[in-house]
């Protein structure tokens, strides 16, 4: 069992706050594979939020979902690009 890092709420609202800006995100994939993505967190809903990917150019654009338990539990890291 992995270790929580937060609460629940507190996740939650700190990805509210990075609504609309662009991110860089270390997603935890299991054994060792460790993806890296830049994007802009797009929608923020009661139990999952979409986040608009980038690779390359702008013809490669990806767009997937997360749950907020993911981001609790350390399996994706989400830092801001200032």
């Amino acid at each position: 069992m992995r270790k929580l890092y937060a609460s629940l709420d507190d996740v939650k609202n700190s990805i509210l706050q990075l609504k609309g800006k662009t991110v860089k995100m270390e997603i935890n994939k299991g054994r060792k594979k460790i993806v890296q993505y830049s994007g802009t967190i797009e929608n923020v809903y009661p139990s999952l939020f979409t986040v608009k990917f980038f690779q390359g150019d702008e013809l490669n654009i990806e767009k997937n979902s997360f749950s907020y338990f993911d981001v609790m539990c350390g399996d994706i890291k989400i830092t801001d690009i200032v």
